[in-house]
């Protein structure tokens, strides 16, 4: 009877498999047609699932799949820790007036952190009044129906810089920022998380380009927190800032570091082999696991797989490609 009911159980687990690896083939139109505005539970997406939020996961995955009980069990752990949306929080808690020359403006410090537990990596930005001002300008071009009942904190032509008014403005960006957040399509939004994150990455990857390495870590590894927690759903976005982070251990001469954080950036890369980190990273990998006396061979393997399936073009190096972004 315990034989039947383990056999039985297998069976379930293998037919919810094949389910849910033939939901991840829906179109992109059916996904665009079909997605809810609203945050849906964890429950109601095993029922409904998004492409958008099983694609990674699946993505290796074929309805015909022979995987042990024990393989099932820990996919199964997997999807649910998935299905846990993560939830930010934004508090507007100080403000900071600049002065220069012939300006005069307000900063304003957010602090971003996870709420349903306790979040030591919380992140610290500055943002101005013109910065959410663009902000609401690009998502009202993009998003004009969701933005319809969206308010936005007016100028005035007086008082601005009046403790009244900064107080009123810091209780409004910051609920302002919560709205944008509950919905869904803005929060996954280039423009969104360029609001949030651009800012540290073009002055990270300036400090690169000059040499400064310790500085333009610093300031990726603050970032990169923030990243993971707002595009959780497509880790490869992230691939870029783990690239340069490797770059800046690697010069830094911590091989170990680079090795560490090559390999998460390998891990989001792992069914996207055509991507043009993919390379150059494999390529920095086996320098770095040589000299850390790791496995390079595995890693060779696969470039050399890799080559042999694409035609020769010339690639540049992992430090050229981390250079050349956000230039503009």
């Amino acid at each position: 009877m315990d034989q039947d009911s383990h056999c039985t159980a297998e069976r379930e687990l293998l037919e919810a498999v094949s389910r849910i690896a033939t939901f991840s083939t829906a179109s992109p139109s059916d996904e665009e047609q079909n997605q809810p505005k609203a945050e849906v539970s964890c429950q109601v997406r095993k029922e409904n699932p998004e492409k958008d939020d099983l694609q990674d996961s699946n993505a290796s995955l074929s309805p015909n799949s022979l995987m042990t009980t024990k393989e099932l069990q820990e996919y199964w752990r997997n999807e649910k820790r998935q299905c846990r949306q993560v939830k930010l929080l934004f508090e507007i808690p100080s403000t900071r007036i600049v002065e220069h020359h012939l300006s005069k403006y307000v900063m304003y410090k957010i602090i971003i952190l996870q709420t349903g537990s306790f979040d030591s990596n919380k992140s610290v930005i500055e943002r101005r009044y013109s910065d959410f001002e663009k902000l609401h300008r690009n998502l009202l071009e993009e998003f004009s129906e969701e933005m319809e009942d969206v308010t936005f904190p007016k100028k005035t032509l007086t008082g601005n810089f009046t403790e009244e008014i900064i107080n009123e403005r810091k209780l409004a960006f910051k609920d302002y920022l919560r709205l944008l957040y509950s919905m869904k399509y803005i929060r996954r939004s280039k423009k969104f998380i360029d609001f949030l994150t651009r800012p540290e990455l073009q002055e990270a990857y300036g400090c690169l380009r000059g040499g400064q390495y310790t500085k333009a870590l610093e300031i990726l590894l603050e970032v990169i927190g923030l990243q993971e927690r707002l595009t959780r759903g497509n880790p490869v976005s992230i691939v870029p800032t783990l690239c340069a982070i490797v770059v800046c251990h690697k010069d830094l001469e911590n091989p170990a570091s680079a090795f560490e954080y090559g390999e998460k950036a390998l891990s989001c890369l792992c069914v996207h082999t055509s991507h043009r980190y993919y390379t150059p990273l494999l390529e920095t990998m086996i320098t770095l696991a040589y000299e850390l006396g790791k496995d390079f061979l595995s890693l060779q393997e696969k470039l050399e797989e890799w080559k042999a399936k694409k035609d020769p073009v010339r690639v540049f190096t992992l430090k050229e490609l981390a250079v050349r972004e956000y230039v503009q």
